[in-house]
């Protein structure tokens, strides 16, 4: 007889994706289960221990502002800050953290236990639980979730379902020429769920990822190696935080050689992915450092970062050498670079080959087309790295509690946010190698400063459910010192030009603003910040409001639902079948589907004017 469970929101996976997910449902009132196979990792770092960057700090910024656990873990958990790209633009600042990963990983298991609707629960999922959708239709889907089943003959049932399996759907583990079975190192596969899937008509396929060696850090010449200190004045990521007071530690660097490159190239037919035994694409903007001598070829070094995984372990990442190659060449590289003479290696590296579902099966809400109440976040929709994960599971996890309580979904678009633009170019473009985020992806990225993200999002977030009360409590205090300070501004002069009008300028400083208005000395530091920027960039964002305005023009320009692309005359076969496929919600979506020419967008809107 099977044990039965009911709940309104079922999250698989206790990752970065389904952590965001769990919480994001439960905020919305969802009584939530998140099913994991080992409770130990919820919230593990699972390659490099850090969260932000280039483009990525924006979606953890975003995350936040949205009520998320990101940003306060990393805060947390912070081992050394940075801003990269501080010589460019604020549009361009990258905010980067190292974290204690272990620190990190408890802080999130705490948050998500001590969260009213959540309930963790270590359990094997091998199976879905689905059944006929009443009024199935070549447009609308066959079949609607009602849960799963787990090992020991149990069943959760749920109205919603999010899918946060990460590397592990029949995922393999490569070091040279040994394959074992699993999805990090020391933990199993999940054989079920791809079956599971394929059974449902879902497209699966493979892509692979990897990780570098972890060295003992009292094995390694620090002395010989350059110092990466960190910020004077670390920057928190959360909106909540006030400061960042822990200890910050340093990082080092140092550079392969020629006699590693060599060493690796003199092994290359026992690397997995050039031997043949891994067939599946990797991150191209995350290579291997096999990957690296090969594309590059005619450097002579390339930059590693040191990086400790803790302040109570000797462990220590080195950035920028992702492998899969074996044993003794991992030990034999690492011996040949600078300052790593005599260094010990305490895990090795790896690659890890898993299954995936191409994400353009998904809606904008990140629902299966497929599967009604079915959700997927994460790795499973063909993404790399934490921070793609986290937006996804929130915004994941928000709609099936939404879906739960029979409410309208939650999108974001590319214009508002940078999570807008990562789901928009899944959905849409699909995947053709691990997506990562950049800023070059967001085409409004003026506008979608890191900085700027709780003032774009929270009140989106508050007007769902997803804010907390004392989020938008200090959103409207921070709005509030904003206006103040820029109404002084205005009112005092320098030169008969107003304050406000000065500050444009590159060389006009805060101080000098103080010297001639005193009380603009109580501002707070975020609230300078944001003036400083807003006014500097305000002629900029001008004429990208005006440069929006005409795309909307066609852009929102809405396809009904089950609009048929073959009655449109003269439309290329390859256009018709992708756009079927996708079924884009707008003509602006279907102007960003691969493949689709601005001559295939006229003929769809000429036919849609003859509709009318």
């Amino acid at each position: 007889m099977r044990n039965v469970y009911h709940y309104d929101v079922l999250v698989v996976g206790g990752g970065h994706a389904g952590a965001e997910a769990a919480a994001a449902a439960a905020r919305l009132g969802a009584k939530t289960a998140l099913l994991t196979a080992n409770l130990d990792t919820v919230g593990q770092m699972s390659c490099n221990p850090a969260i932000g960057g280039v483009g990525k700090a924006q979606l953890v910024r975003e995350v936040d502002a949205l009520g998320g656990l990101m940003g306060r873990a990393i805060d947390a958990a912070g081992l050394q800050f940075r801003v990269l790209n501080r010589s460019k633009g604020p549009a361009m600042h990258g905010p980067r953290a190292q974290a204690d990963k272990r620190q990190y990983q408890s802080w999130v298991k705490e948050e998500l236990e001590a969260t009213p609707g959540v309930v963790l629960k270590q359990e094997q999922v091998d199976n879905l639980i689905v059944e006929e959708a009443a009024g199935g239709s070549a447009q609308q889907p066959q079949w609607r979730v009602a849960g799963v089943r787990v090992r020991g003959e149990a069943e959760y049932r749920a109205a919603a379902v999010v899918l946060t399996t990460g590397t592990f759907l029949q995922a393999v583990m490569h070091t040279g020429e040994a394959k074992t079975a699993g999805g990090r190192a020391g933990e199993g596969t999940s054989s079920g769920i791809s079956g599971a899937l394929a059974r449902l008509g879902f497209g699966v396929e493979r892509f692979k990822t990897g990780t570098p060696c972890r060295l003992a850090a009292s094995t390694i010449d620090t002395a010989a190696l350059e110092v990466q200190p960190g910020d004077a004045a670390p920057q928190p990521f959360s909106f909540l935080t006030d400061a960042i007071r822990g200890e910050q530690l340093v990082c080092w660097i140092t550079r392969t050689t020629p006699e590693v490159h060599a060493l690796i190239r003199a092994n290359l037919h026992r690397s997995p992915m050039y031997s043949g035994q891994i067939a599946s694409r990797g991150p191209r903007y995350c290579p291997s450092i096999e990957d690296k001598i090969v594309r590059f070829a005619d450097r002579e070094s390339h930059q590693l970062f040191l990086e400790p995984e803790g302040r109570r372990t000797q462990e220590i990442y080195v950035n920028g050498i992702s492998t899969s190659l074996p044993r003794d060449v991992q030990e034999g590289m690492v011996r040949l670079i600078p300052g790593l003479e005599r260094a010990e290696i305490m895990r090795y590296g790896y690659a890890v080959e898993y299954d995936y579902c191409p994400p353009n099966q998904l809606q904008l809400s990140l629902e299966t087309k497929r599967v009604c109440g079915l959700f997927m976040a994460g790795q499973v929709n063909g993404t790399t790295g934490y921070e793609e994960a986290a937006a996804q599971g929130l915004v994941a996890g928000a709609n099936a509690a939404l879906l739960a309580a029979g409410r309208e979904p939650f999108t974001l678009s590319r214009e508002e946010s940078y999570i807008g633009v990562l789901i928009d170019d899944l959905v849409t473009r699909g995947v053709d190698e691990p997506y990562r985020m950049f800023t070059s992806r967001a085409e409004h990225r003026l506008a979608l400063r890191h900085d700027n993200a709780d003032r774009r999002l929270t009140p989106r977030a508050a007007a769902v459910g997803l804010a907390e009360p004392h989020r938008v409590a200090a959103l409207n205090a921070k709005q509030a010192a904003i206006e103040a300070a820029r109404a002084t501004l205005a009112a005092y002069r320098m030169e008969g030009v107003p304050l406000l009008e000065r500050l444009r300028r590159p060389e006009m400083q805060w101080s000098d603003c103080v010297a001639v208005a005193a009380e603009l000395g109580e501002v707070a530091d975020d609230v300078i910040t944001q003036i400083i920027t807003d006014v500097r960039y305000e002629g900029y964002l001008a004429l990208e409001r005006q440069r929006i305005a005409r795309q909307r023009q066609h852009a929102e320009r809405p396809i009904p639902d089950g609009f048929d692309y073959g009655n449109v005359r003269h439309l290329r076969a390859e256009a018709r079948e992708k756009l079927a496929t996708v079924q884009p919600r707008t003509l602006g979506q279907a102007g960003r589907v691969s493949g689709i020419t601005p001559a295939d967008l006229a003929l769809v809107l000429v036919h849609l004017e003859s509709r009318r």
